[in-house]
C-alpha cells in the first residue's frame, strides 16, 4: 500500500491503485463465481418470463373456451383482477419483505431482498404480472436475481466479507435485467444510474455484472433457440428505416419532451397519491384497484372496438404489434389507448408489484404514434422519441432511457438518436422543473444531544 494511503480507508487505496483488487486471487474467485450465477439466475430469469407468458395465456385464452365462451366476454378482467388485488394484497400483509419494490417510487438503490423474503417477491410479482396489472416485470427480476445470487453465495463462502457480497449481488440482479433487456450494455447503464457509482469502484463492480450478464445472455438466447420460444433480444424487427433528422422533426422532439414530461409526472402523481391509502387498508384498496385497471381496459375496449390487452399487462409482448400495425390505430383510438393505459398504469402503480419501464415505453410509443398523423413525422421516429421522453419521465434516468428507446428499434433507432436525446433532456428538465423537491426531514430539537 502506497504511504500515502490512510490504513483502513479502502476508498483512499482504491484511488492510489485502482486496478489492485483486479489482480486479488480473491477478486478472480469471484469473478469465477459470479460466472456461475450468472448461468443460473439467466436460466431462472428465462423461466420465470416464460412463466408468466404461460399463465397469461392461460387465463386470459384457454381459461374462456374451457368454460364455454368462443373467447375471453368483456367483463373477463374484473374477476381476474380482483383476484390479483386480493393475493398481491395477502403476500404483502402476511409475508415477509412487503412483496418488493413499490413501483410508484421509481428505480433507486436498495437492500438486497433476503432468502426469507424471496417467495414474497415472487408470489406479488406473478400474481400481478399474470392477471393483468400494468406494471413490468423489470423490478422483481433485479431484486430475484440479487436475493438468489446473494442467498447462494453465502452458501458457498458464508465467511464472506461485506463487500463481497455486495458484489455478487450486483452481478446477480446484473444478470437477470441484462436477460430481460436482451443486453448487457443497457443492463449495465441501469443498473450504474440507479447506485449512481463512480470512479474506480464502478470499475470493480462492472466486471463481475457484465461477465455475469454476458454469459448469462448466451444462456438465454440458447434457451430460447432449444425450446423454439423467446428470441433473447427485444429488438422489434421488420421495422421501415427511419428518415434522416431534419429541422421539423427537431420541433416535434421539443414537443414530445414537454409533452411526456407532463404526462409522466402525472401518472406517477397518482400512483404516489394512492399509495399511503392502499398501504393502510391493502386488504380492501388493492383489489378496488384491480377493478379500476379492469374498467378502464374494457371501456378503451368498448370504445375502440380493439382488444382490452392493449391497456393490460405490462406492453412488453405488445409494443411489436402497436408499431408493426400502427397504421390499424386511427388518432382517436390511440388518445383513448394513452389515457386508460395511462390511468390504469398509475393505479397499478400504487398498488401492485413490478417494474416502471415496459408500460412507459409502450404509453410513449403510442403517443408519438399518435403525433406522428402530424405532418413531417414518421411514425417511427415519433415513437423513439415518446419511448424515450416518456421512460425517463418515470425512471429519472436519462442514460438508459435513450438506450431503451434506440437500441430496441434496431438500425431506425440509431439513425432517430439525435432527436431521441433531445426529446429525453427536454423531458428530463420538464419533470425536474414541476416536480415538487424531496421532503427534507425536520430539524432536531435545540435540546436534544448531538449524535
Amino acid at each position: 500500500m502506497p504511504a500515502d494511503a490512510p490504513v483502513g480507508d479502502p476508498q483512499a487505496a482504491l484511488r492510489a491503485d485502482p486496478f489492485g483488487p483486479l489482480r486479488s486471487r480473491g477478486y478472480l474467485m469471484l469473478l469465477a463465481l459470479t460466472a456461475l450465477f450468472g448461468v443460473v439466475i439467466s436460466a431462472g430469469a428465462y423461466g420465470f418470463l416464460q412463466a408468466v407468458e404461460e399463465i397469461e395465456k392461460a387465463v386470459y385464452t384457454s381459461l374462456p373456451k374451457a368454460l364455454g365462451f368462443d373467447g375471453a366476454p368483456f367483463w373477463w378482467p374484473l374477476p381476474l383482477l380482483a383476484l390479483a388485488g386480493l393475493l398481491v394484497a395477502a403476500t404483502v400483509q402476511y409475508l415477509p419483505g412487503n412483496g418488493g419494490h413499490q413501483p410508484a417510487e421509481g428505480f433507486k438503490a436498495q437492500g438486497t431482498v433476503s432468502a426469507a423474503e424471496l417467495p414474497g417477491v415472487l408470489l406479488a410479482a406473478l400474481a400481478s404480472l399474470t392477471l393483468g396489472a400494468v406494471v413490468g416485470p423489470e423490478a422483481p427480476l433485479i431484486a430475484l436475481g440479487g436475493g438468489i445470487a446473494l442467498y447462494g453465495f453465502r452458501l458457498i463462502k458464508p465467511e464472506a466479507d461485506a463487500s463481497s457480497q455486495a458484489l455478487v449481488a450486483a452481478a446477480g440482479s446484473f444478470a437477470a435485467i441484462s436477460a430481460l433487456l436482451g443486453s448487457p450494455l443497457i443492463g449495465a447503464f441501469l443498473l450504474m444510474e440507479v447506485s449512481g457509482l463512480g470512479g474506480p469502484m464502478l470499475g470493480i463492480v462492472l466486471v463481475p455484472g457484465l461477465l455475469a450478464s454476458g454469459i448469462g445472455s448466451l444462456v438465454f438466447t440458447g434457451l430460447g433457440t432449444w425450446a423454439g420460444v423467446g428470441k433473447g433480444t427485444l429488438i422489434i424487427p421488420n421495422l421501415p428505416p427511419a428518415d434522416r433528422p431534419d429541422l421539423a422533426q427537431f420541433g416535434y422532439a421539443l414537443l414530445i419532451g414537454v409533452a411526456a414530461g407532463f404526462v409522466g409526472t402525472g401518472i406517477r402523481r397518482l400512483g404516489l397519491f394512492l399509495q399511503p391509502g392502499v398501504n393502510r387498508r391493502r386488504l380492501v384498496w388493492t383489489p378496488v384497484c384491480g377493478l379500476v385497471v379492469a374498467g378502464l381496459a374494457i371501456a378503451y375496449a368498448e370504445g375502440s372496438g380493439k382488444d382490452a390487452s392493449d391497456v393490460l399487462f405490462s406492453g412488453e409482448s405488445a409494443l411489436p404489434g402497436l408499431l408493426l400495425h400502427s397504421g390499424a390505430y386511427s388518432a382517436g383510438v390511440l388518445t383513448l389507448l394513452i389515457a386508460c393505459k395511462g390511468l390504469a398504469y398509475g393505479v397499478s402503480l400504487s398498488a401492485f408489484r413490478g417494474g416502471p419501464v415496459f408500460p412507459a415505453l409502450y404509453i410513449g410509443a403510442a403517443g408519438g404514434i399518435a403525433l406522428s398523423h402530424l405532418p413531417g413525422l414518421p411514425f417511427v421516429t415519433g415513437a423513439a422519441m415518446g419511448m424515450g421522453a416518456l421512460a425517463v419521465a418515470l425512471l429519472r434516468l436519462p442514460m438508459t432511457a435513450v438506450l431503451l428507446a434506440t437500441l430496441l428499434l434496431g438500425k431506425s433507432g440509431v439513425t432517430v438518436m439525435p432527436l431521441v436525446i433531445v426529446a429525453v433532456v427536454v423531458c428530463h428538465v420538464v419533470v425536474a422543473r414541476i416536480s415538487p423537491p424531496p421532503v427534507k426531514a425536520a430539524a432536531p430539537a435545540a435540546t436534544a444531544a448531538p449524535a
